[in-house]
């Protein structure tokens, strides 16, 4: 049977956690898709429409602000029973500090449990939903201004062309004012190639083209060659994607997928080689993310609780900008490390964990410190 201070904590915490899911939530929607959202609006699409884009795209969020949220639960939770004195009324009763955060260490251990599930099941259908949505709305809705576009081509692993567009034209399946820099088998530039358009054809799977005034051009400007419209050149390497995948938004956005299907996408780029070393290494960072995300929760758990018990009265203010410092700090340094695996510095499991271990050892000494 739980005992009435286990029900103390727990209450004290679960609704600080649910506050912070909707606030970082909504926080983390704004921040992300509003500019988006906004746009479709002022280009005619139904406001209903909208509206299921915001439900489609809220489970990946909140698949993000559950750990985050245990933090802040457990500042606000323990911060409160420090103020009040009722850490200090249990250990005098001989309660030890390990004792007191075990309701902590579980209610942490099952939104972990929770979120690996949510992001395993409901996010990649609704996320994958989300974009099919949105890939639909641009493909049919007048864009008013150009959307630049940059993307590259690898084959072996290698960086074999690069591919510069004014203007994306979802319509149509079509890139306007085209530029693209092919590079040899030894990295060195080999050609310039300026085309009007550059067409996808759907009817035939992966079959672009290139149309208007197209011409090769070599670095030194000795060459300049036209070449025929409606063909791809074979000096250029092929673009072996569609038009929605070549012009997707990132190639980082790993949540209409799971886990398993990552592996298995990881496994097929390294066997097709056609992803170089540093993006492969981000897949594996998204992989291992997976992982990494929900088990947050466990360590921000325990680091919140540690750092609520206070000796003095604090306010609710200063524990939630604790917990945003804390957030803060951890994406910081997620994003270095991310930069550091995709570099090749640490492999992407060890750039994935580091921020957690380092979450659990302070955790740890602040725990040990403040039990004596």
């Amino acid at each position: 049977m739980i005992r009435q201070v286990d029900r103390v904590i727990l209450k004290d915490i679960v609704g600080p956690w649910l506050f912070g899911v909707g606030l970082f939530s909504t926080l983390l929607m704004a921040a992300t898709y509003l500019g988006r959202l906004a746009g479709f609006i002022v280009d005619g699409v139904p406001p209903m429409t909208v509206v299921e884009l915001v439900g489609l795209l809220m489970p990946a969020i909140l698949a993000q602000t559950f750990s985050m949220s245990v933090l802040l639960a457990t500042l606000l939770g323990f911060g409160r029973l420090s103020s009040d004195s009722e850490i200090v009324a249990l250990r005098a009763a001989g309660s030890s500090l390990y004792r007191i955060m075990a309701p902590v260490a579980v209610f942490s251990v099952l939104v972990s449990i929770v979120t690996f599930g949510f992001q395993e099941t409901i996010v990649p259908s609704a996320a994958q939903t989300a974009k099919d949505i949105q890939a639909n709305l641009l493909r049919n809705i007048k864009v008013k201004a150009a959307m630049p576009i940059a993307r590259t081509i690898v084959t072996d692993g290698k960086l074999r062309a690069f591919v510069n567009a004014k203007n994306v034209n979802p319509a149509n399946q079509m890139l306007e004012d085209v530029s693209i820099l092919v590079y040899d088998d030894q990295q060195k530039l080999s050609f310039i190639v300026f085309a009007k358009e550059a067409e996808y054809n759907s009817d035939n799977d992966r079959d672009w083209k290139l149309r208007g005034d197209v011409r090769l051009i070599t670095p030194d400007l000795s060459k300049d060659m036209s070449v025929p419209d409606q063909v791809w050149p074979t000096e250029i390497p092929k673009i072996n994607q569609s038009f929605s995948q070549f012009t997707a938004d990132r190639d980082d956005d790993f949540a209409s997928v799971s886990m398993a299907q990552l592996g298995e996408l990881i496994k097929l780029h390294r066997k097709l080689r056609d992803k170089t070393p540093s993006v492969l290494n981000n897949y594996e960072y998204g992989y291992w993310n997976k992982i990494a995300v929900p088990l947050a929760a466990v360590f921000f758990g325990l680091l919140g609780a540690a750092l609520g018990i206070r000796n003095h009265r604090t306010g609710t203010a200063a524990g939630f900008a604790m917990a945003v410092a804390i957030i803060f700090g951890y994406v910081t340094l997620l994003n270095f490390m991310n930069v550091w695996a995709m570099g090749g510095t640490f492999p992407p499991w060890v750039a994935c964990f580091t921020p957690l271990v380092i979450a659990g050892v302070a955790s740890g000494v602040i725990m040990w410190r403040r039990n004596g």
